[in-house]
């Protein structure tokens, strides 16, 4: 194991009867801040290990999600801490553009005020007194959580720094010609009042209606189906397949648009499927993006009829009517001049809502700022292609290529007043000058600035190099970018992740902005049912850290964080984490009060007995494997081996095993508490970066070092007993069958039995002792006749249960346990006498079948002494 550096005190065996979390989480945490131990250093000669956190919105506070990845983000960065990096968790806040404009909009509504009674200045200065006041929220939740972030390093998208980023990447791609302004179907959302990007539109079944409606008369009239049909308003043409025969003589011909006094062409666009509806598609170039596809084809022009509120503004019965109410009353008015051909009601289809306010989103032509992302996504794709950027679990590898290989030009205009505005200024003749953050805007008579923000997403995609200073060269940039991992959820790989690849390849002149990208699952309830405050089934996790401690939520979260895999959670899994908080606590307490340390050397392995052997040999193997799942990023399965190695062999069986060597004292127990001193070190160590504040507590009083946040990890020294592994293992199997056998009879645990061990010819003889005091048995008296005989790893157990043994019920038992031994050892036999099938089947399988049969034998040699041990009935 690694030795400590740190230069130990006095350590200290009084540990409290129980541990109470709320009474040392919050002064641990606030002491390791003040100490500087997350405080990275740029000049540090360590190698850099750094992480940026994923920015939670200004608007938001703590939930499971956020918990679930911060519990992941900090075992990654306190473990490399401890390996000898200088580790860098960079912390930080988005300002989200839409959600806090809401917010702030909202405050001003209660004052019967909007935005625009402020003006854009003022108005932006409330924002920022907003946040001030009530934004951050979760910097707080994060420190009860136990983040080791820098908080010195601490970044807000909409900060000096930060806003100098921006503006100097968007004159960059402008400058390159990645930036341009063009008149396109966009996503407008008619509550937020702005455009939004295809990613940041939720999809949904929703029960609308398919109208069936005939243009034009007689033989020149044919019938269209739309689910809007309030947009025919806006109609310029209709489209049919230049193959198909039905209309092959209306193509080129103008017809009549009802309920209006235009008339509108036949165009021929292979768009069209004629298999699909009618073959027949009305052109809706201002409201639809496949239909301004068409009318770019054909030269059509664009009709707006609604405006930014979704209010129709065409001239006649419907003007200011509301989007949907003008749906009911357009279909009224056809339905009057008998054009509706068919209606079909409810009719369940796809339907696009804002993603922040559940707003059906309305395609809208609009002059817009895009960003060309061909050549940048091309680039992010390859960075995977060739190995430079690994994503974990490599499966999602397609997701990301299915994005980045077919993604649009991105629209990155917002009409908001609070956010990054567009550095563009116009001038009164047409000019168009884009400013860097060095340059001075244009001034004089009739120059303006654009009024749109930039999408939020704009920024966040810079955050991995703009938070270490870009487009500066710092220290900070120098030192820790590269970031090694990206730890986040898998449903904002487009939203983010391929953002920050592209900016990321851009503006670091190819160099990636992360090695590694670990994609979790979403956290769920224990039903596997998302979380939703429509299902009454969303937890705030300050609730569960109130009620269990923050450990107990880590722990639980660790468990459940298989690699892009959902987690299911419940309370009931937290209560048992604080459960297996206590048991630490409580068997260190033990221990430390039973002389375990950790002064002086371990004794030579020739000087310690076979239980101590094996848990040191058992300890190795458990470093061994919790590095290659941190590796990995196997943090469920690293979780559960310790869970496993600490409860099972440490305290249900190492611990337990000892007593026997404490209570008899003199040199034994003094090597036992070294080596138990020893465990519990290593452990502890091990399970910090999951659990940080019980490790804290009990680590600190076992050694009376500083603080396990700076101490140095466990390194697996190779030691391995193999022969004390398989000892230890005979010595469980017999204590396991005894007590499944006391249990089946209906023996109380503490009832005290009569029982002659039979233990010669096996390494068990030396540890008789140790089996009596386990299972409660008393040495063999005057009158002993046993009534059941165990016979079970070379070793025999004959138990005097006179009076209390059912001869009847246990004879029974036996008898099916035989005959199902009996079976599995036929069905392997068949197996392995079947030619043909040992021709096909892998060695492996194979093998697996030899050593079934060979259980099966020995389960049936073992259940035939047991049956004939039985006295007769």
């Amino acid at each position: 194991m690694t030795e400590n550096t740190q230069t130990p005190s006095s350590p200290n065996s009084e540990l409290p009867t129980a541990y109470a979390p709320a009474e040392v989480e919050g002064e641990l945490y606030e002491r390791w801040v003040e100490r500087g131990y997350f405080t990275a250093d740029a000049a540090s000669e360590k190698p850099a290990y750094t992480i940026v956190i994923p920015p939670p919105n200004v608007t938001g506070s703590l939930h499971l999600g956020h918990a679930f990845q911060h519990t992941l983000m900090d075992a990654l960065t306190r473990r490399k801490r401890m390996q000898g990096f200088e580790s860098l968790w960079l912390p930080g806040m988005d300002h989200a553009g839409i959600a806090t404009q809401n917010k702030v909009e909202q405050q001003l509504a209660e004052e019967g005020k909007s935005r625009h009674d402020l003006g854009r200045e003022e108005f932006v200065e409330r924002v920022w007194q907003w946040k001030e006041e009530y934004g951050g929220k979760i910097l707080g939740q994060m420190r009860r959580l136990g983040d080791g972030v820098d908080w010195s390093r601490e970044r807000f998208t909409m900060d000096e720094g930060l806003s100098r980023a921006v503006q100097t990447i968007f004159k960059k791609l402008y400058d390159d010609e990645l930036i341009y302004r063009a008149e396109r179907i966009i996503n407008w959302c008619p509550r937020c009042l702005t455009a939004i990007s295809d990613i940041e539109v939720e999809y949904q079944e929703d029960a609308g209606e398919l109208v069936s409606i005939r243009y034009g008369e007689g033989e020149d009239s044919l019938v269209v189906a739309t689910t809007r049909a309030e947009t025919m308003l806006g109609d310029t043409a209709v489209a049919v397949h230049p193959d198909d025969e039905r209309y092959r003589h209306l193509i080129g011909k103008q017809i009549k648009l009802p309920l209006t006094d235009r008339t509108i062409p036949v165009v021929a666009d292979t768009h069209v499927d004629p298999e699909f509806g009618t073959g027949a598609v009305k052109v809706t170039p201002a409201h639809d993006p496949n239909d301004f596809a068409i009318g770019q084809r054909h030269d059509l022009p664009s009709m707006t009829i609604m405006d930014e509120h979704g209010v129709i503004t065409v001239h006649g019965p419907f003007l200011g009517l509301d989007r949907f109410e003008a749906r009911s009353a357009v279909v009224g008015a056809l339905r009057e001049q008998g054009r509706i051909v068919a209606e079909k009601r409810p009719y369940m289809h796809s339907v696009g809502h804002c993603s922040r306010c559940k707003t059906t989103v309305e395609p809208r032509l609009s002059m817009q700022w895009w960003v060309n992302v061909k050549p940048l996504a091309q680039a992010a794709g390859d960075a995977v292609r060739d190995g430079r950027v690994a994503i974990h679990p490599a499966d999602m590898s397609k997701r990301y290529f299915d994005w980045v290989d077919n993604m649009n030009d991105w629209c990155i205009s917002r009409q908001l007043w609070w956010g990054h505005r567009i550095p563009i200024w116009y001038g009164p003749d047409g000019e168009i000058v884009c400013v860097g953050p060095d340059e001075q805007p244009p001034t004089g008579e009739g120059w303006h600035q654009d009024t749109d923000v930039l999408d939020t997403w704009f920024s966040s995609g810079l955050w991995p190099f703009s938070t270490l200073g870009w487009p500066e060269k710092t220290p900070d940039l120098a030192k820790f970018y590269s970031t090694d991992v990206l730890l986040t959820g898998h449903d904002i790989i487009f939203f983010w992740v391929a953002r920050m690849m592209m900016f990321g390849l851009y503006a670091m002149d190819g160099e990636v902005p992360f090695k590694t990208i670990a994609l979790t699952g979403l956290v769920r309830d224990e039903r596997g049912k998302k979380m939703s405050k429509s299902f009454g089934n969303v937890v705030d996790p300050l609730d569960w850290m109130d009620k269990y401690g923050s450990d107990a939520v880590r722990f639980t979260l660790a468990k459940g964080a298989n690699p892009g895999t959902d987690v299911p959670i419940g309370e009931d899994w937290v209560q048992a984490s604080r459960n297996f908080a206590n048991k630490i606590w409580n068997a260190t307490r033990f221990a430390l009060m039973n002389g375990a340390t950790i002064e002086g050397e371990l004794p030579p392995t020739s000087a310690l007995s076979a239980t101590d052997r094996w848990i040191l040999s058992r300890l190795n193997k458990t470093v061994a494997q919790v590095d290659a799942y941190y590796e990995d990023f196997q943090f469920a399965k690293l979780s559960e081996a310790l869970y496993h190695f600490a409860w099972d062999e440490v305290f249900d069986w190492y611990v337990e095993l000892s007593k026997t060597t404490f209570f008899a004292g003199g040199e034994g127990a003094k090597a036992s508490g070294r080596v138990l001193g020893e465990v519990l070190d290593v452990l502890m160590r091990l399970l910090h970066p999951v659990v940080p504040f019980v490790t804290e507590t009990l680590w600190t009083t076992l050694t009376g070092r500083e603080s396990i946040v700076v101490a140095e990890w466990p390194v697996d020294s190779g030691f391995r007993d193999e022969a004390a592994e398989a000892e230890i293992e005979n010595l469980q199997a017999v204590v396991t069958e005894v007590r499944r056998f006391r249990a089946e009879q209906g023996l109380q645990p503490g009832q005290k039995v009569p029982a002659r061990l039979d233990l010669s010819g096996t390494a068990l003889a030396a540890h008789e002792a140790a089996i009596r005091q386990l299972l409660r048995l008393q040495p063999e008296g005057e009158g002993f006749s046993a009534t059941a005989t165990l016979p079970v790893a070379g070793a025999t157990v004959a138990l005097d249960l006179s009076g209390t043994i059912d001869v009847a019920a246990e004879r029974k038992r036996l008898t099916k346990d035989l005959g199902a031994a009996e079976k599995e050892k036929a069905q392997a036999e068949a197996k392995l006498g079947n030619e043909a099938f040992l021709a096909k089947a892998p060695d492996n399988v194979v093998d697996k079948i030899k050593g079934r049969l060979a259980k099966a034998e020995v389960d049936i040699a073992r259940i035939q002494a047991q049956l004939d041990a039985l006295p007769a009935a």
